[in-house]
């Protein structure tokens, strides 16, 4: 099995093989209910979407959501999670995605804690150019000092590290309902976009 999780072929042999323990299968709680607050008419954005329940669950209630994946293989899980709305999910790179169009949500389900830690930066920034000016990072944050992964984990003074350049942290709390590969280890967090 291909070792670095920064590529596409990592992932691709998981989801082949049917490996997967960081997929719900459904819903979290802690999404649902921050997301049943959305307001109408705003963009969110699941980079990292794999098998796509979330993006399902979004664009079921009428939310314009784009999930990506760079696993083909999460991609057509994804679509078949869909049915009708398979159209909301593609195979992309987070990293090479356009930020001309900011989007009022991004939500972190497992991205982070899935990259090496070398790349983080990249990714707190790349988030900040694709989250809008007070928009939200929002999502669960795998916390654990164990630098081994994936899943990698992080500390709230390690995250607040990486974001404050450009988020503020609104909400903080233990998630709920976590599966046993991030069993009391996962946090939702809500991060606000500072104004540039």
């Amino acid at each position: 099995m291909a070792q670095d999780s920064s590529r596409s072929d990592f992932w691709e042999t998981r989801y082949q093989q049917g490996t997967t323990p960081w997929d719900v299968g459904g819903i979290p709680p802690d999404f649902a209910l921050f997301a049943a607050e959305l307001p109408t008419g705003g963009r969110v954005f699941v980079p990292g979407c794999g098998s796509g329940h979330e993006v399902a669950w979004l664009a079921a209630r009428g939310v314009t959501v784009e999930g990506i994946d760079f696993s083909p293989a999460a991609v057509t899980l994804a679509q078949q999670t869909l049915g009708v709305f398979a159209h909301c999910v593609r195979c992309g790179d987070v990293f090479l995605e356009d930020e001309n169009q900011p989007y009022d949500w991004v939500y972190e389900r497992a991205l982070l804690c899935a990259l090496p830690r070398r790349v983080w930066p990249d990714w707190a920034a790349k988030m900040a150019r694709l989250v809008r000016p007070e928009g939200v990072l929002a999502g669960y944050f795998f916390f654990d000092d164990n630098l081994k992964g994936p899943p990698f984990g992080t500390s709230k003074e390690e995250l607040l590290g990486l974001l404050s350049p450009y988020f503020t942290l609104d909400t903080h709390a233990p998630a709920e309902g976590s599966l046993p590969v991030f069993l009391e280890r996962e946090h939702f967090m809500i991060w606000r976009r500072n104004l540039d």
